[in-house]
């Protein structure tokens, strides 16, 4: 099992010249150019009905579950996305299960684009060549399908999209480039030496635009020849944002003024497991802030999170807008989502590597023809869930490798329960599941603990575990945890300590 990603080897990992990937951008912008010309033709297109409907999948990165204005957060401010969420069913309780790597993205998206529980996923992610081959992938069951296949954004899957997709536009790599000068900032009575919206520092600008309006460049695009097609349409659309570095136009940051950021309630200055869990300052994400958090650098990591989400926000706009301009709107499923969520202050985290609800839930939801308007939908899922759901949507026989749950039973009936429990790991160092109304958190390297009522406790403040009248439910959820770890294919024990 990797260890976590320490600072050093993934600021050395992310430092690809500028000049290459240039090179490489201008190269897949000629590969997408040609493809539109080229109509995007895709197997047996003849064969299926003009009414398939279409699938537009926006994914953001790093984009915690209530982070958005119509989920009721009372600064950040998202109106393009508030009224997409109106416009169909929203999940409240959307989950990603984790990860093997401090890259918490790359195994949500193998999960999402091999349609596999986590460790299956793990396994299957050596092999994409032969997954592809087969026609496991999520992407490829469309192609086969009929739809015209598009992807463009951040990918971070070990296999060449342009080996998946018909056409690709910016295919990004895992994040934009960090500098030096954005980590371990702002610090107590010294300048900050980073700026979100100074160009000079790279990142979401190289290349001259910000990496999110190149990739709403890229959707409408794709969407101008589309509108002039019968073939129905398949588009990944994953955004960096608002990953960091969170960068965006000084008109943003300016929306957020620092001294009226709002502290969250479940700061933190320290977390006290961070050494035995993997959230040490060692973790990249995790030394962007100074240790222990102060509540100054927490506003400001939370103004830049915020302003690059209503940059986000803005982008989306324009892909919607042109979706109508197709006339194809009627016709088209539209699910918005993230791959993990972020903590950015919370419990004195600064990453996603973590099983707290603010790390592993995402927003989520769905819009198009005959799903319920306005509502939303309490029961637990995973976001990975919406592979077998766009399938059913486009009249695809959902196949047996796919191990995630169609989501329109849910969607029907708002009265069904959804999952009993929900699972969670990050590499050999933390377990999850919530179950019961509850969440037990279990740290196998310095056999740790933890226990949050979640209905009584959303924040998850008061760690409830070593209660004597809570024993019976700690076993029960210990009993459940094991289940799942099997159903998961979780290598790792958990050892006879829990049962003591």
């Amino acid at each position: 099992m990797k260890s976590e990603v320490t600072f050093g080897e993934r600021f050395v990992a992310d430092a690809e010249s500028t000049k290459a990937r240039s090179v490489r951008g201008l190269l897949t912008l000629i590969v997408c150019a040609a493809s539109l010309l080229a109509g995007y033709e895709a197997a047996d297109a003849d064969e299926l009905p003009k009414t398939r409907p279409n699938i537009v999948f926006i994914f953001a990165d790093d984009l915690t579950f209530d982070a958005l204005g119509v989920v009721g957060h009372p600064q950040v401010r998202t109106p393009n996305l508030d009224a997409l969420v109106r416009q169909g069913t929203r999940f409240t309780h959307a989950y990603n299960m984790g990860s093997w790597s401090g890259a918490v993205c790359i195994a949500s998206r193998a999960m999402l684009n091999t349609g596999r529980l986590l460790w299956h996923a793990e396994r299957a992610q050596r092999n994409l060549g032969e997954e592809l081959a087969a026609g496991r992938l999520w992407s490829e069951q469309f192609r086969r399908a009929g739809y015209r296949t598009y992807m463009t954004g951040k990918w971070h899957v070990n296999i060449d999209p342009r080996r998946l997709f018909a056409a690709t536009a910016h295919v990004r790599p895992g994040m934009p480039e960090q500098t030096l000068a954005g980590y371990n900032r702002p610090l107590a009575n010294q300048p900050d030496p980073w700026s979100p919206s100074d160009p000079k520092w790279g990142g979401f600008w190289e290349g001259g635009k910000h990496w999110s309006e190149v990739l709403a460049d890229d959707a409408e695009l794709f969407l101008t020849d589309a509108a002039r097609a019968d073939q129905p349409f398949f588009m990944y659309l994953a955004f960096n944002a608002p990953h960091d570095p969170r960068q965006s136009p000084a008109r943003f940051v300016q929306m957020y003024p620092e001294d009226q950021i709002q502290l969250p309630e479940n700061y933190q200055p320290e977390y006290p497991y961070k050494d035995g869990i993997g959230c040490s300052p060692e973790l990249r994400d995790e030394f962007l802030a100074p240790f222990p958090r102060t509540e100054a650098a927490v506003r400001v990591h939370r103004q830049e999170y915020y302003a690059i989400i209503s940059h986000l926000d803005e982008q989306v706009g324009r892909i919607l807008k042109a979706l109508d301009a197709t006339g194809k709107r009627d016709n088209t499923y539209i699910v918005f989502t993230a791959d993990h969520g972020l903590a950015v202050g919370r419990h004195g985290l600064m990453g996603k590597q973590n099983m707290y609800d603010h790390s592993v839930r995402v927003p989520f939801a769905i819009v198009g023809p005959n799903i319920p308007v306005g509502e939303q939908r309490t029961a637990p899922i995973y976001l990975q869930d919406i592979v077998p759901t766009t399938m059913e949507l486009a009249g695809i026989e959902i196949p047996g490798f796919v191990e995630f749950q169609t989501l329109l039973p849910l969607i029907r009936d708002e009265t069904l329960p959804g999952r009993k429990e929900i699972y969670g790991a990050y590499l050999d160092k933390q377990r999850m599941v919530t179950a019961e109304g509850y969440k037990l958190i279990v740290y196998p390297e310095i056999k740790r603990v933890r226990l949050y009522h979640l209905d009584r406790d959303p924040l998850e403040q008061h760690d409830l575990a070593g209660q004597p009248e809570l024993k019976d439910v700690t076993s029960r959820l210990i009993e459940r945890l094991r289940g799942l770890q099997q159903e998961c294919g979780d290598p790792m024990p958990l050892g006879d300590w829990l049962d003591g």
